[in-house]
């Protein structure tokens, strides 16, 4: 799963990073892109992709889907929706048959069960080698607010020493497929992530865990290593 994530590349670096991305000759973002965060969490504003022919719009959407059916934002926020049963449940069924899109991520948290910190947990910041991660989405209009929520598969065997979900970040010639495909064909993407591989990690600060705190330093400065922390 995924509950918190940072995204500092914001800016025209943002806007040129999407604007890259196979197929997109425009990028749009009607109210600017978000400030450097390192702490996100879910009901907060995050950014949006959501592409139309070959143009990007960028929006500010609540991190956790608003069904068109629900009366109020009561309940668990839906900030992870299993991509082994998107297609089938309720909550999701909707936007996955045609409002599907992309977070976009400069890394994210995790947590693993430690028992020689004071928490019982030690956190994660987890990056790609180099580039940006974009996350499988789906969007939604209730409340008459735009929300989102970020697919997850099974981790890649090279992720589960960590977490046995992984958020679904696809490759960018897979981007097409899923915003613009079927439903068969997007849930055709629906697989433990192949960029898994790619990913690299360090112990991040225990500030993390509250989401009062955002600051770089969250992140961790050690070495990012691929080998599995025992």
């Amino acid at each position: 799963m995924c509950g918190r994530f940072v995204l500092f590349t914001t800016g025209d670096d943002l806007i040129s990073a999407v604007g890259a991305l196979p197929g997109i000759t425009e990028v749009t973002a009607p109210d600017g892109t978000p400030p450097a965060r390192y702490n996100i969490g879910p009901t907060q504003q995050v950014p949006l992709i959501r592409i139309n022919a070959s143009e990007a719009l960028i929006d500010a959407a609540r991190w956790g889907l608003l069904p068109t059916w629900k009366k109020d934002e009561t309940g668990p926020p839906l900030f992870n929706a299993r991509g082994e049963t998107v297609a089938e449940k309720p909550s999701f069924r909707s936007a996955f048959k045609d409002r599907r899109g992309l977070m976009v991520l400069d890394g994210y948290y995790e947590w693993k069960q430690d028992a020689s910190t004071k928490s019982g947990k030690q956190p994660y910041f987890v990056k790609p080698e180099e580039g940006l991660l974009y996350a499988a989405a789906l969007w939604e209009t209730g409340l008459d607010k735009l929300s989102t929520t970020m697919v997850t598969t099974e981790a890649a065997e090279n992720m589960t020493w960590l977490h046995h979900r992984l958020p679904l970040f696809l490759r960018e010639d897979e981007i097409e497929q899923w915003v613009h495909g079927s439903p068969d064909e997007a849930l055709e993407l629906v697989q433990p992530s192949r960029i898994a591989e790619h990913l690299q990690w360090r112990p991040a600060a225990q500030e993390v865990g509250n989401i009062r705190n955002e600051y770089a330093e969250l992140v961790g400065d050690g070495p990012m290593t691929q080998e599995p922390v025992a």
